[in-house]
Formats: structure tokens, sequence, C-alpha cells
């Protein structure tokens, strides 16, 4: 997420101004700048953090503004000419020709209404420019009157930041995740015939393959990942249409409609007009539920993450294993050290989006009567965990998860001395018998085997021909 300092792009002591003006008066903007009075002023009256709005917003934003123009132009709301200025200058912040014009805070106004405006004068002045006027005159395009024409802050904002979190899952996250299921996929199938000793309690158990483990590992993400994608069409129903309170009011009928079909065709998803425009201002829970969901994939990956760590440690001194990628050097002051760094990397990750949950779990509940008004720093941390999470999840997947080997000759050093081989005994002897034996091998620091030799509880033969560890899967 973008963390330059809001305000940067904006110099106090700037010489070449010119005059905006808005409902509150005449501010000086620097001559440089497309953004206008109440962009100028947002940037003066909120120096706070380091957080900017995220682009994905930005450019949802601008869809719904280029929609809008093609929408109302259909309508004869307004003239074809502007339109076609206000796309062509959509176009251009799509491309990314623009993206130093949108500095403002995430800490603002909970409506988002600073970043609203920000995005209509943006769009106004290059428009206009692009139509023969100048910047800072309002003419020939109007960042209300044309820009922001059929439209509320409240509705198009809400739309916006489920419109954003919509293709970063879709583009980003989902697939990187199915990816990294993937790779643990390859793996329990190349590891299926490697049989090992399994662990509950962080104590011995009895044997599993190294492939079924790694399994275990693959539908904990498909689950998560399955979870995500079904949370995340919550967020397919759009408040556009709702205006300031959800009645509709200077939209015309139908609205709603058919924005979320023009926004349908942009980006190649499956928008629709939210059935109930109150719900949608007033509260975002879907954006709870995606969180949620987003919790439950960092809970999986902490999960394999310790997993593979713990199986990894050593290389003398632990249980060994697993065979990690050496990235780089792991200690400054330990010559030889290579640390599992991709973890404890993704660990972090996991750590911030548990945080984040938090902080969209009281934001969602944020609802002032008809309008949440916590909606930027909603949108911020849901995608901050989006982002995060699809670059961990890459990150881990290209170095380390490929890169995995099993130490084999360790692996089979464990299974052998492992005493809850003892269970294959108990149908035959007992379970009061096999724990007996069990325990003296321990006590003596002597394997079952030998146990069963000195005690001579089992004929050995019989005792190989239960104890096989293959048969135990």
């Amino acid at each position: 997420m973008p963390t330059q300092t809001p305000g940067a792009l904006y110099d106090s002591s700037m010489q070449n101004t010119r005059v905006e003006h808005d409902a509150l008066g005449s501010i000086e903007v620097s001559v440089d700048r497309l953004w206008g009075a109440q962009t100028q002023r947002s940037l003066e009256n909120f120096p706070i953090g380091r957080h900017r709005m995220p682009l994905p917003i930005v450019a949802a934003l601008t869809l719904i503004k280029k929609a809008a123009a093609l929408e109302n132009a259909a309508r004869g709301a307004l003239d074809p000419h502007l339109a076609e200025g206000i796309q062509r200058a959509c176009d251009e912040i799509l491309d990314g020709r623009h993206d130093d014009e949108f500095p403002l805070s995430v800490w603002q106004t909970g409506s988002g209404t600073h970043t609203n405006m920000n995005v209509n004068e943006v769009i106004a002045n290059r428009a206009s420019e692009i139509l023969g006027g100048q910047r800072g005159h309002k003419a020939p395009i109007h960042p209300n009157d044309h820009v922001n024409l059929a439209q509320s802050s409240n509705d198009v904002f809400s739309a916006a930041i489920y419109m954003a979190a919509t293709v970063q899952i879709e583009a980003r996250l989902l697939p990187a995740l199915h990816a990294l299921e993937q790779a643990f996929e390859r793996h329990a199938q190349a590891w299926q015939g490697v049989v090992k000793i399994g662990r509950t309690h962080g104590q011995d158990a009895t044997p599993l393959t190294a492939g079924q483990e790694a399994s275990g590992w693959a539908a904990q993400l498909g689950s998560m990942r399955e979870e995500v994608a079904r949370a995340a069409r919550l967020l397919r129903r759009l408040a556009i249409g709702g205006t300031a309170v959800g009645t509709g009011q200077n939209a015309p009928a139908g609205w709603g409609e058919s924005m979320a079909l023009r926004l349908s065709t942009f980006t190649g998803l499956t928008f629709t007009s939210a059935p109930n425009k109150f719900e949608a201002l007033s509260s975002h829970d879907g954006f709870v539920s995606v969180s949620g969901a987003l919790s439950g994939v960092a809970a999986a990956l902490t999960k394999i993450g310790n997993d593979l760590r713990l199986l990894a440690s050593g290389p003398r001194c632990g249980l060994q294993e697993l065979a990690l990628p050496a990235n780089e050097p792991g200690s400054s002051i330990m010559p030889g050290k290579v640390n599992p760094s991709q973890i404890e990397a993704l660990l972090m990750v996991c750590a911030r989006v548990a945080g984040n949950h938090t902080t969209i779990f009281i934001a969602a509940a944020s609802g002032s009567l008809q309008l949440n008004v916590a909606k930027p720093v909603l949108a911020y941390a849901l995608l901050e965990s989006c982002d995060l999470l699809a670059d961990a999840a890459t990150s881990f997947r290209l170095r380390c998860v490929d890169g995995l080997a099993l130490q084999e000759t360790r692996i089979a050093e464990h299974l052998e001395r492992s005493l809850m081989l003892a269970t294959a005994l108990s149908p035959e002897i007992g379970y009061d018998k096999a724990a007996a034996l069990a325990q003296r091998a321990l006590a003596e620091g002597i394997t079952l085997r030998e146990a069963v030799q000195r005690t001579g509880a089992l004929a050995l033969e019989r005792f190989d021909e239960l104890v096989r560890p293959s048969r135990m899967i």
C-alpha cells in the first residue's frame, strides 16, 4: 500500500498558484496540479499519518465516473461532447498518467467525500483542458454538475471500495492462494511413498506419509480460498444509485441497475445494484465477512508456516526432516547460519491481517444512522490485507515451498526409533503390555524391537509382521 506522506506533493510555500473556488470561498492551488479547492482543503486540514488513499480505490472511482458520463449522455442529461471529455480524462487516469494527483490521506472524512471530490476535480480540470478550457475555471466541465451528476459521495465511495476489493481479490489474492495450494499438492504427490512418524501434542504418534502431511496443507489452503471466494460475493452488490441516504434523490429511475451493468462490462466482473440501498450505505457487514475469511487464510498460513519451520529445524539439533532453500545468510555473528526467513515474513503478514480484522470490525460497526462513517479505513485495511496475503503467499511459494526437500535419512531414523509403533501391538498383546514395552524402551534408550527382544513379550518374527509402518498409514 502507498505510504508516502499525504501532502508531500503539496508545497505550502508554493509561488505559482491559481485561485480555485468552492462553497467556503477561495483557496490557492499550485498551477501544476489538476486538483481543485476541496482537495486542497483536505490536504491542509488532514496532515495525519503517512497513508495515502490506495490507488485501486481511485481507479474504481474513475470507472464509476466514466460509466456515469456514458449513462448520463445516453439519458440526455449530459452533452455528449462533455461526456467525451470526461471519458478521455478518465482513461488517462486509468492508464496511470495522473497518479500524483491523488495525494489525500486515508485519515479524512468518514464518507470518503474528500477523495470522491479529489477524483471529480482532477477529471473536471483535465477534461476541461482536453476540450479547450483551462484548469481552475470549472468550464466547460464542472466537478459537481457534470462529473458527479446523479451521484453522491456516499453511494459512489461505498461502491468504489467494494469494486476495488473485489478486483484485488479476484485478480491477485485468489490466484496467489491457488498457486500455493497447487505447490503443496505437487509435493503431496511426489512424497506419497515416504513414510514418516506423525506427531500430536508435540509428541510422537503413529506414522503417515510425507505426502499425506503435505496434502493436509494443500487442503487447508483450498478450503480457505473457497471461503474467501464465497464471502467476496457479498461485495458484488453496489450502493450506486442510493445517493445520499439510500432514497436515490437526484438519480434517475433505474440508475443503479444501469450503472452496475456498465461497471460489469468495464471490469469483466459481475456487479449488481444492491437490493436495499439503506443497508448498502449504512453498513458494511460484507467487509467483515470477507475480512473474517482473510483471517482464516492467515490462520491457515500461520499453521503451515510453523509446521515447516519446525520440521526444518536444525540443521543438526532439530527435527531436520525438511530442508528449506537457503536464500540468504541468517546471522551477522554466527557464520553459516541460515534462517527460515520467508516463513518469518509470512507469519508477520498473518499477524498484520489479524490486526486489520479488528480494525475492520470496529469500522464496520461505526455506522451512524443512514451512513457508515469509517469507510476509508475500512477499505484501506481490507485492501492491505489482500495485498499482503497475495504478495506473501507468492513469495513463500517461490522462495520456500517450491524448493522444499525431504531429508529421508533423518525421516527413517525418526521412524525407526519411534515408540508409538507400539500401537500396532495392542490388538495382539493388549494396550497395557504394549505400553509397558514402550515405557521400557524409553527408559533404557533402546528401540521398541530391542525391548521386545529383551522381554520376550513377543516373537521377533511376529513383531516384524505386525510393526510395519507402511501398513499403518
